[in-house]
Parts: structure tokens; sequence; C-alpha cells
């Protein structure tokens, strides 16, 4: 496949990136470029690309050997593994530059930028050549079809104009419906504060709760801190009220109860017998909602529940059974039902024949140590709460433990990385 010459930034979002030898690196995630002199173009310094672990380094253009519409490839040679910083000189293309409020010269149209090419120069440099507008036409200021233009015929591409003015948010939407939510909640950490800020105001509730819930800690707290009260109680809502538990408590008793207050009762309720348990007890940890069924229920029933695309992994693995009521406190908790399981039972048979009753609960007040020990002891992904008169109240999973065995700001610095004779510090760009 013939490398690309020019290529635009909003296509190169999400590119995997391979070494010489074939090997996977990562995706990119951005294009940093370095700030003109007058209405020069910018020269593209690198790419921001993201790890498997999710750590975010700069990798030079001078790295890059090729970019096709599937893949980027990068030269021999070693790659800093340091985590990206931006620098005070750089704009980073798709998180500053898309969505900008420009000018068309020479009549100053407005006109927003959607997206950037990156073309080769004769020297094998890469700078941002071209910019696709789309102008405000006709009195009632519709936005019209799609332009390419030349660098300098578009004005107000400035540092200070691009990172002081509000952005649209549309390019930057349309890249994160095709992303996960840890991979958006990585991206949004590594926005500027405005732009983070414009992009959780224009996500609907549902899908900023589930990036909310990925972001490191500080980050949650201040993009709460950012949304107005009723928007901040919804998004809590939308949260997995394990989740909202935890970054509840740590807010001031004052804005917690603010907020609580704010949340419709059947979305605070749950929340509210979570804050009771400490943080590091199985209580605490627990989810309220773990999928329940009574025992006169099928196994084709119980199949139906865990099939839901929106149930987490861990909280698929198990069926629990219990009389009623099946909402959390339940009944007389009787066993659970393993995934495996019920996929080898015959769909018409009840959920009452197929119960592990040996498998062993945890309780409420048990310390993160014991509940680390249970799912290690029992090779488990999810396990069951109870209170103490056996009635089932949620249950823990495995991710909600790693979530506090693993050291503090692990979402932030991403898992360590083997990093052999490390360069002092990072290629110049």
């Amino acid at each position: 496949m013939v490398a690309a010459t020019r290529v635009f930034a909003a296509r190169m979002a999400g590119l995997p990136v391979f070494g010489p030898d074939g090997e996977s690196i990562g995706r990119v995630r951005d294009v940093v470029a370095g700030l003109s002199i007058g209405r020069r173009p910018p020269r593209v310094l690198g790419a921001v690309v993201e790890l498997p672990t999710r750590r975010r380094i700069f990798v030079p253009m001078l790295r890059v050997t090729r970019i096709e519409p599937n893949a980027v490839t990068l030269a021999t040679g070693s790659v800093n593994l340091r985590k990206f910083h931006q620098r005070p000189n750089e704009l980073l293309v798709l998180g500053q530059l898309l969505d900008a409020r420009v000018a068309v010269d020479p009549a100053g149209t407005p006109a927003v930028l959607v997206d950037v090419a990156l073309e080769q120069t004769r020297t094998r440099d890469w700078q941002l050549s071209k910019l696709a507008v789309r102008e405000r036409t006709g009195r009632l200021g519709r936005w019209g079809p799609t332009r390419v233009l030349a660098w300098d015929q578009v004005s107000g591409l400035g540092f200070a104009e691009v990172t002081g003015r509000p952005q649209g948010v549309q390019q930057l939407l349309a890249m994160f419906d095709t992303m996960r939510a840890v991979d958006v909640a990585s991206t949004l950490h590594e926005l500027p504060t405005k732009r983070r800020y414009e992009v959780a105001e224009a996500l609907d509730d549902e899908r900023l709760a589930d990036v909310v819930e990925e972001l490191p800690e500080d980050d949650q707290k201040d993009l709460l801190s950012h949304l107005d009260d009723k928007r901040a109680a919804d998004v809590l809502g939308a949260m997995s009220p394990d989740d909202a538990a935890d970054l509840l408590s740590e807010l001031s008793e004052v804005d917690k109860d603010r907020l609580l207050g704010l949340m419709a009762p059947e979305e605070s309720a749950p929340v509210k017998r979570l804050l009771e348990y400490s943080s590091d007890t199985a209580g605490g940890l627990m989810t309220p909602e773990p999928v329940v069924v009574e025992p006169d229920a099928t196994i084709a029933e119980a199949l139906a529940l865990v099939r839901n695309p929106d149930l987490p992994v861990a909280l698929a693995s198990l069926v629990f059974v219990c009389r009623p009521p099946s909402a959390t406190p339940t009944g007389r908790y009787l066993g659970c039902v393993h995934i495996q399981r019920l996929l080898r039972e015959p769909p018409s048979t009840l959920v009452a024949g197929a119960l592990d009753t040996d498998l062993a609960c945890l309780s409420a007040q048990a310390p993160l140590t014991e509940v680390t020990r249970y799912f290690a002891a029992y090779n488990l992904v999810c396990g069951p709460v109870l209170d103490d008169e056996e009635h089932l109240i949620g249950a823990v999973t495995v991710d909600d433990v790693l979530d506090h065995l693993l050291p503090e700001g692990w979402r932030e610095s991403g898992l360590p990385e083997a990093e052999p004779n490390p360069p002092p510090n990072r290629e110049p760009r």
C-alpha cells in the first residue's frame, strides 16, 4: 500500500501504530504541532500514541516512516516511553484545533474548522498545510459545504485565539462514538481544562456517567464541581451506585447531602446504603445491582438477563437465586448459578435445580484483605455479599477489588512500562 504524503488529522485518530517489524505499539490519539510565526503553516512535531496500558507517549514525526489509511508505521529506533506532557509552545490538533471558530479571508466570513491536513514537504518534514472549513452562509447563518483552504487563507488560529475562545465539540464527539468509555476518559484527562469542560457539557448524561467512572479521582471531582448541581445529580444518578458512592464519599458532607437530595429517590437510595459502609470493606466495594432471579425462574430467563450488553462482564458471571423480593436487599439467599452451568443446562430447566449452595459468601463488614483472599481462593470474578439475616445486599466484582489494590493514581499513570536504559530527556521536537 502506498504511503500517504497528505493525510487529514481526524482520519488518523485511533489508527494502530506498528514498529518496523510489525509489532503493535498502540494507537494514535492526537497530533502535536508547533506554534507558527505569522501566517506560515505550523510544523508537525509528532503524534501522541496511547500504549495498550493507556499511557500516552510522544512519538516524533522523524520516527514515522509511513502513514497509510489503516495504520502508521515507525522506523527502526527507540521510542521514549515517558508520559506525554504538552509544552507551552505546542498545540494538540485534534484536542485544540478541531471545531475552532475561525474566519475565511479576505472577507472575514465566520467558519468552523472541521479538519486539518498534514502534508509532507520536500525536506521530508510534515506541516499543517490545508484546512477543511465550513462557512456560515445566508441571512439565517446556516453552515455551508466543506471547503479545503490553504493555511494562510484562514485567520483566527493563533494560540491565544484557539485556547481562549469557546469551541464546538462535534468532531471530538464523532471520534468518541467509536471509543470505549475508558479510552474517552483517557483522552479527556489529557485535554486542556477548557476543552474537557466543553466536551463534558456536550455529552449526554449516560455517556458522561460512563466516562466519569473511568476518570482519575481528581478529574472526577473537578468535572462534578464544574457542572451545575442539577446536571451533577443527574450524572451521579446515571453512574453505577458503587461508583457514585465512591465519588460522593470524597466530597464534603454539605456537597454530598446537597447532591443526594437532588437525585431521584430510586437512584439515591442504593447510594445512601453503600455510603453506610467503609470503602475498604465488602459493603463499600459491592454493587447493589447484581443479577437476581427467583427459584422458579428458568435457565432461559436467567440467560436472557446475563445477555444484557450493558451488564459488566464480571457481574454476568453469576446469577444469584433468592426468595422474593428480588431487588436488594432481597429475600432469603438460596445460592448462585455460574454462567458455565447455565450454558450446559436445558433452557426449560428451573435455576433451582442448578444451584451452587456450597460457595461461601462475604459479609458486608469483611475487610479488603479478606475479600482479596476470597477471590483468590475460589477463582471468582464476582461474589455475593449477605447481611446478618442471609439477605443478598450486593455483589463484589474483581475490578472493584483491583481498583483498591492498585496504587493511588493508577488511572492517571497507566501500568508500569518496561524501559531499559531510558534516555535522560525526551527527544527534541
